[in-house]
């Protein structure tokens, strides 16, 4: 959703899908939840396990304004991409990591998903009926949620930069 957005704001997105079959919300639906949050990018699928891989992600990231990810912690710095790696290629990059709940503190290493979260925050309880069990909001407010305010800290982090000439890293979670 934030990368969504970047493009309807006039971001040109190139969104690297890391797995073999490409993102696995293509095939759900008639792929109609990929489509709902990709309308506006171009994609292309790079096994970031080869030399081959890395090397097209490297050229992105050194002509990139904005690298966007959203893998558990630790899962994008074992590919050879973290912040230090991709700022080394790209003083000025913006890097946004999006995860289930930071890239520090105790539950860093637990993947987290929209429902999950609303669980755990407490939305849930606050949903349904009175004497019956917590029931999840239908739409994903909490990615969206996270997507807009990663969006709006990127759009910052391009203004400061603008005025620095220096990158930033953003750290952007569900839980939060």
């Amino acid at each position: 959703y934030c990368t969504m957005l970047l493009g309807c704001m006039g971001a040109e997105v190139i969104k690297v899908e890391a797995s073999e079959g490409g993102d696995l919300f293509r095939p759900l639906l008639d792929s109609s939840i990929f489509i709902s949050v990709n309308f506006n990018k171009r994609s292309m699928t790079v096994n970031l396990r080869t030399g081959e891989g890395r090397t097209i992600l490297s050229k992105l990231v050194r002509d990139a304004d904005v690298f966007v990810e959203s893998f558990r912690p630790g899962v994008v710095e074992k590919l050879g991409f973290s912040y230090e790696v991709a700022s080394k290629l790209n003083p000025r990059i913006v890097y946004c990591s999006i995860s289930g709940f930071g890239q520090s503190g105790p539950y860093r290493e637990y993947p987290s998903y929209d429902p999950v979260i609303q669980a755990m925050c407490g939305l849930m309880m606050r949903t349904g009926e009175a004497g019956r069990p917590p029931v999840r909001v239908g739409s994903p407010v909490i990615d969206f949620g996270t997507g807009l305010l990663a969006a709006y800290g990127i759009m910052l982090c391009l203004l400061v930069r603008e005025r620095t000439g220096v990158g930033q890293r953003i750290d952007a979670s569900l839980f939060d």
